[in-house]
């Protein structure tokens, strides 16, 4: 891939009152404005893939306000590849331009396919991708979320052997691809803390495929409910991040994971005197879907 990468900085984050321990985040956010943080690195090593099995066309997965579309979708216009996302949901085939993510893979070149969450359900078995092979042609297909071992791979070069020195790495979770990059690059003083923006354990199996490390916990009490789950206090608490730190927080991943930081450091669970890390995944992209349902509902927005 071509956009110029320079290593993220780890931007200090000078906590309200003195726990006795210092957070750092890691702004990997800066990297590019739509193919940012753990897009990025997902889909570095799969487009070269891509281009050396001489494939023109890349195919994905994803929901009306998936980061992962629009990233394809703009890495992919970037690289001279056609795409094609495959949406769950098929009511949204007619309101695309009221979409902010679809609507912007769509400047972007992508083609859609709109099916029903029943269908889509199925979307990793063998006959339901035999059907877009007859459908679209050859592709090179990238999974939902973009988590792969190619995936990991790209996610392995996130930290640095200047980040050795941190206790602990944290991550928001969504589909284990970019924990499990930092599990595999991870030193072995360091502890990965991985903050889920799902409920349920179900992640830790799919996790455990890809790492071989035991340095690593799941970290499932600040899922807000849910996927793009999202209540007043947390909106509060982005808002006031930004405006402390001008640093953006995305509603579904990020705000979730630091918002579970700082419960974590005002309840103790971080020994006095841990150098932590937070990893800035990007995904900023979908504040402007969630901002749309939130005035929808009269509720306060993300700043």
């Amino acid at each position: 891939m071509i956009f110029k990468l320079e290593h993220s900085v780890n931007q200090p984050v000078i906590l309200p009152q003195n726990k006795g321990v210092a957070l750092f985040v890691k702004r990997e956010d800066s990297i590019h404005p739509f193919v940012s943080g753990n897009k990025y690195r997902k889909l570095k090593y799969n487009f070269i893939e891509a281009k050396n099995r001489g494939l023109k066309t890349l195919l994905t997965f994803g929901g009306a306000y998936s980061n992962h579309i629009a990233a394809v979708a703009a890495a992919g216009q970037n690289q001279g590849f056609k795409t094609i996302g495959v949406i769950r949901g098929d009511e949204l085939f007619n309101n695309i331009e009221n979409n902010p993510t679809l609507s912007f893979a769509k400047q972007c070149g992508m083609r859609f396919k709109f099916v029903s969450r029943e269908d889509y359900r199925n979307k990793t078995s063998q006959a339901f991708i035999d059907n877009l092979k007859k459908e679209f042609s050859a592709f090179y297909l990238i999974p939902e979320g973009g988590t792969n071992p190619l995936a990991i791979k790209g996610c392995e070069e996130i930290l640095t052997k200047d980040d050795a020195n941190f206790d602990f790495i944290c991550t928001s979770v969504g589909t284990g691809g970019t924990i499990s990059g930092l599990i595999n690059s991870s030193a072995a003083n360091q502890q990965v803390l991985g903050f889920s923006a799902l409920k349920g354990d179900f992640l830790k199996e799919d996790i455990s495929k890809f790492v071989t490390k035991t340095n690593w916990k799941l970290v499932t009490d600040y899922h807000f409910g849910g996927y793009a789950k999202i209540n007043e206090a947390l909106i509060s608490f982005i808002n006031d991040f930004k405006k402390d730190y001008q640093i953006p927080l995305d509603p579904v991943y990020t705000g979730k994971m630091m918002f579970g930081i700082y419960d974590l450091i005002e309840k103790g669970y971080f020994p006095k005197g841990s150098k932590i890390l937070a990893i800035h995944t990007g995904g900023l992209q979908g504040i402007a879907g969630i901002n749309a349902i939130l005035k929808k509902k009269n509720l306060q927005i993300i700043e």
